[in-house]
């Protein structure tokens, strides 16, 4: 059982870090201020998923009490990360379409 959960976990940790660097080239890429910050708190988001799956995905894997200090800090900073994130992605959501509507030419 905890061989199937270390390979979903670890999917998971590839799928968040594809989220992560797609997002971080979409922020470069993008001209519009707002936008910029909207993909930069949304990466944000996909690097706190990371370190709380990841600190998971240690727990199953090792059992000793530093790892579950570690991953206690981890899991627990990854939380505060996603959290504060994703209410950054909900604030700059509500600009993003205004910032487009008015530097279209």
């Amino acid at each position: 059982m905890s061989n199937i959960l270390n390979v979903v976990l670890a999917i998971l940790i590839a799928i968040t870090v594809v989220f992560y660097f797609y997002l971080k080239t979409k922020q470069f890429r993008s001209d519009l201020p707002i936008r910029k910050k909207w993909y930069s708190s949304r990466a944000g988001v996909a690097l706190g998923g990371l370190l709380v799956i990841f600190g998971i995905n240690q727990i199953i894997m090792y059992h000793t009490n530093l790892t579950y200090i570690v991953c206690a800090v981890l899991i627990l900073f990854g939380l505060f990360t996603a959290f504060n994130y994703n209410k950054r992605v909900r604030h700059y959501g509500q600009f993003v379409e205004e910032e487009y509507r008015l530097n279209k030419k």
